[in-house]
C-alpha cells in the first residue's frame, strides 16, 4: 500500500479522515479484518507480527499507522469478547465487514436497564470513526444510581459497540498532527445498548480466537499498538533524513551532510537507540505471550514488563524525531513534506495517556513491590 498511502496523505489530512481509496485498500488486502480472531476474519497474527505491521504502517503515514493502531484493535477486541448473539449482530450478520473506532475509557454511565443500559456520555478522540459502522464507547455500569464495583477500589468498566446511526459526532478534531485519523468527538444520549453489544474493558476470557493475544486482554494489543506506531514514525524519519544527507548541503558549510562527522555520529546513536527500543518491544510482548501461550498466567509484571517497553519505545521514538528534524534543517519545515507531516505527526501521537510517565510509574511500583498489580497496566 505504499504508493497509494503516500499519493493520498495530503488528501487525508485535508479531509480530517483517511480518504476512501484508502480505507478500501485496506478491506481489499485483507489488513482490515487481519487482527480478528479466525470466526471474523482474521488470522490471529502473534505479537510480533502485529507490531510489524504497524510499524510498516506508520512508516508509511503516521495517520495511517495510527488508524491501525485504532480500528484493527477495536475490531480485535469486540470480535473477541462480545458474546456469540453480539458477534452474530455485529459480525456475522454483516459477513464480517465492519469497521470499529471508538474511545475505550468509561466516559459514559449505562443505567442498568432490563436487557441492558441506557447509555449517556461524551467521549474524546474517537480515533477511526470517520469510517467506522460501529463505535466503542467505554461507561461504567449504574445500579439503582450507585456505580458498580468488581472489587475493593475497582469500578465495573464495560464497552459498548453502537451503531453509528446511534451516535452524535461533534467533531473537534482541529489538531497539530495525525490530522487524517477522524478522531471525532462524539456523544450518546440515553441510548439503549442490550448486554449482548457489551464486554469488560479489562476481560481475558475471549468467546471466540485461539491465539495468545485474545487470552491478554485489550491492554497488552493497545500497548504494542502505541509501541509500533512510534517506532514506525521515527523510522521514517531516520530513513529520510538518511536519504536527503547525500544530498543536503548548508549554507555555513558546503560539504554534503553525510560526510559531516557530528551526522555521522548522531545517526550512528539514534538508529541503534531505535534499534533497541524495538527488540525491547519484540521481547517485552513475545515473553509474556509465550508464557499465556503455554498456559502461564499474564502476571503483573509480565504487564509492567510490556507497558515499560511501549513507554520507552515512545520516548526514544521522539528523541529520534527530534534529532533528525534538527539536522534536516529547512527540509523539515516545508509543509506537505514527509518529514514535516511525521514530526507533527510523532509530537501528537505521543501525548496520548497511554505511555505517559505515570503508566512507568505505576510499573515501576509493581517491580518495586510497593503494590501487588496496577489493574489498569
Amino acid at each position: 500500500m505504499r504508493e497509494l498511502v503516500a499519493a493520498e496523505a495530503a488528501a487525508s489530512e485535508r479531509g480530517r479522515t483517511l480518504t476512501a481509496p484508502i480505507v478500501e485498500a485496506m478491506w481489499s488486502t485483507g489488513l482490515m479484518t487481519a487482527f480478528n480472531p479466525g470466526p471474523a476474519g482474521g488470522v490471529e497474527p502473534s505479537f510480533a507480527e502485529m507490531i510489524e505491521t504497524w510499524i510498516e504502517m506508520a512508516w508509511q503515514d503516521g495517520s495511517f499507522g495510527w488508524i491501525g493502531i485504532a480500528n484493527l484493535p477495536s475490531s480485535f477486541a469486540a470480535a473477541c469478547y462480545l458474546p456469540d448473539d453480539g458477534f452474530a449482530e455485529v459480525f456475522t450478520d454483516n459477513a464480517n465487514r465492519v469497521t470499529m473506532g471508538g474511545q475505550f475509557f468509561p466516559n459514559g454511565q449505562g443505567v442498568a436497564v432490563e436487557g441492558g443500559y441506557r447509555l449517556t456520555g461524551a467521549w474524546s478522540f474517537g480515533s477511526g470513526t470517520g469510517h467506522s459502522e460501529y463505535v466503542a464507547a467505554g461507561f461504567f455500569p449504574m445500579d439503582d444510581g450507585q456505580m458498580r464495583w468488581v472489587s475493593e477500589g475497582v469500578p465495573d468498566m464495560q464497552v459498548a459497540v453502537v451503531p453509528r446511526g446511534e451516535v452524535t459526532f461533534t467533531d473537534g478534531w482541529h489538531v497539530q498532527g495525525l490530522k487524517g485519523t477522524g478522531s471525532y468527538d462524539y456523544r450518546i444520549e440515553d441510548v439503549f445498548v442490550p448486554h449482548r453489544r457489551t464486554f469488560a474493558l479489562f476481560t481475558r476470557d475471549p468467546h471466540r480466537g485461539s491465539s495468545a493475544a485474545t487470552r491478554m486482554g485489550m491492554m497488552p494489543v493497545t500497548a504494542a499498538g502505541h509501541a509500533a506506531w512510534a517506532l514506525g514514525v521515527a523510522k521514517s524519519m531516520l530513513d529520510d533524513v538518511s536519504e536527503l544527507a547525500a544530498t543536503k548541503y548548508r549554507m555555513s558549510d558546503m560539504a554534503a551532510l553525510a560526510t559531516r562527522p557530528t551526522f555521522q555520529k548522531g545517526l550512528a546513536h539514534h538508529v541503534a537507540a531505535w534499534r533497541a527500543a524495538r527488540l525491547l518491544v519484540l521481547d517485552a510482548f513475545s515473553t509474556a505471550e509465550t508464557a499465556v501461550a503455554d498456559g502461564a498466567e499474564l502476571t503483573s509484571t509480565m504487564r509492567a514488563d510490556m507497558r515499560v517497553a511501549a513507554v520507552f519505545a515512545t520516548d526514544t521514538a521522539r528523541q529520534c524525531a527530534e534529532w533528525a528534524h534538527l539536522v534536516a534543517g529547512t527540509s523539515a519545515i516545508r509543509e506537505g513534506s514527509r518529514l514535516e507531516r511525521a514530526f507533527r505527526d510523532l509530537y501528537t501521537g505521543t501525548q496520548h495517556a497511554f505511555i505517559s510517565e505515570k503508566v512507568a510509574i505505576d510499573a515501576a511500583q509493581v517491580w518495586l513491590g510497593i503494590v501487588e498489580d496496577q489493574f489498569g497496566l
